[in-house]
């Protein structure tokens, strides 16, 4: 265990990270597929899959759908855990004992980390030594994926972070924050503020850039809902099109407005 490491309740639920797996098989599908070179041996690792290793294995089946012969590693800090989850290994799924510093061979690089709901407690200073930890496994272009959800996922926001040279030492560059909301609990922008990447959760304030974003995309609502856009679907599709008219690095695609998602990708990325 390292000093980055810090042990979870490790409860979760069936289904939680879906719109994550949908979202990244969706705009990610050649780095989940590619085999050339080093790519043949590189793997998905869920770090932190808790008690149960649903979300694991949920995004075994769904990533498999692009590359079936794709070898997925969950990790988890617990020993106990780790074991019990053995009975779901199969020849490209495996359960490890672990934490940030992942425990990888030199012949596993990876394409793809997940570290979802690992780091909403404990200092926020820690989180951009997490970042680099793990950003080290990534081959190039490889993407680490950190960020928070609900309990049931109806709620999710996520770094994107991407490894963008050879150069083990720097860190993985901050691409862009996703958001997503099945409507479940109605829509606001604020919504999202509680369940931010813990490195942001206080940067909403006056003379941030999260400041400014949410202030944008709270006054894009508001006139969505003026102009009778009510329903939460349609208030969030109108509110993200008209933010996308004052704000740089929004993503307009039609199936992101369409299923509940917002990408932002500032230029120069986001700032820590």
């Amino acid at each position: 265990m390292s000093t980055l490491d810090a042990k979870t309740r490790g409860r979760t639920a069936p289904g939680r990270l879906r719109a994550l797996d949908a979202y990244l098989c969706r705009f990610e599908p050649r780095l989940l597929s590619r085999v050339d070179g080093a790519w043949a041996r590189a793997v998905f690792v869920d770090v932190g899959f808790g008690e149960h290793p649903w979300t694991t294995l949920e995004s075994a089946e769904a990533f498999r759908v692009l590359q079936p012969e794709l070898t997925v590693i969950g990790v988890e800090l617990e020993e106990a855990r780790a074991l019990a989850a053995q009975v779901h290994a199969g020849p490209r799924t495996h359960f490890r004992q672990g934490g940030f510093e992942l425990p990888l061979s030199a012949d596993e690089p990876a394409r793809l980390v997940r570290a979802m709901n690992l780091l909403r407690q404990g200092p926020a200073e820690r989180v951009s030594d997490v970042h680099h930890a793990l950003g080290r496994f990534l081959l190039p272009s490889g993407l680490l994926v950190e960020g928070s959800s609900d309990p049931e996922g109806s709620v999710l926001t996520a770094h994107l972070l991407r490894r963008a040279s050879a150069d083990g030492d720097a860190p993985p560059m901050r691409e862009a924050l996703l958001f997503h909301t099945d409507f479940r609990n109605g829509f606001a922008p604020l919504l999202f503020r509680d369940w931010l990447p813990r490195d942001l959760r206080r940067r909403v304030r006056p003379g941030e850039p999260m400041h400014t974003f949410f202030q944008a995309w709270m006054e894009a609502w508001r006139q969505a809902r003026e102009a009778g856009h009510t329903s939460p679907p349609d208030a969030f599709r109108e509110s993200v099109t008209r933010l996308g008219t004052r704000l740089g690095g929004v993503a307009m695609d039609a199936w992101l407005l369409d299923s509940g998602y917002l990408v932002w990708r500032p230029e120069g990325g986001v700032s820590p």
